[in-house]
């Protein structure tokens, strides 16, 4: 069953797959800020129904770019490198040397979903703060 994370004005409509099972909480000084909890998808696994108004901001674009309503100010969704095909969760890579992935992924905040059953999702803490 396909799930609807809207922003408060209902303006931005992302449409998911199916209902999570896993999401993360990051605490980098984007997203502690944010307080988003995301659930991590490809780019072909969501559709973004409609983003009236969509305003992006990025660090570096190079590396990921997060999206809001331009009317209500929900942070809505995001893409960005894949960090997990490259490191693990304490940040040390998982080949022989650091490397930027060439894999991407989206994330879309789950606070934005009316009808989830929060018992059904597992939330790992990532500690981008320290590990990227």
């Amino acid at each position: 069953m396909a799930l609807i994370a809207s922003c408060h004005c209902g303006s931005t409509r992302i449409q998911l797959p199916e209902h999570p099972t896993q999401a993360a909480r990051c605490n980098c000084t984007f997203c502690q800020r944010a307080g988003a909890v995301w659930a991590y998808y490809t780019h072909d696994q969501i559709e973004v129904l409609q983003a009236e108004g969509q305003s992006s901001y990025s660090t570096n674009p190079d590396y990921g770019l997060h999206y809001f309503c331009g009317k209500c100010g929900m942070h809505t969704w995001g893409e960005s490198v894949d960090w997990s095909s490259a490191y693990n969760n304490d940040g040390t890579p998982k080949g022989d040397v650091a490397v930027i992935p060439e894999k991407t992924k989206c994330q879309v905040n789950l606070n934005l979903v009316d009808d989830l059953d929060w018992s059904r999702v597992e939330i790992e803490q990532l500690d981008g703060r320290n590990n990227w």
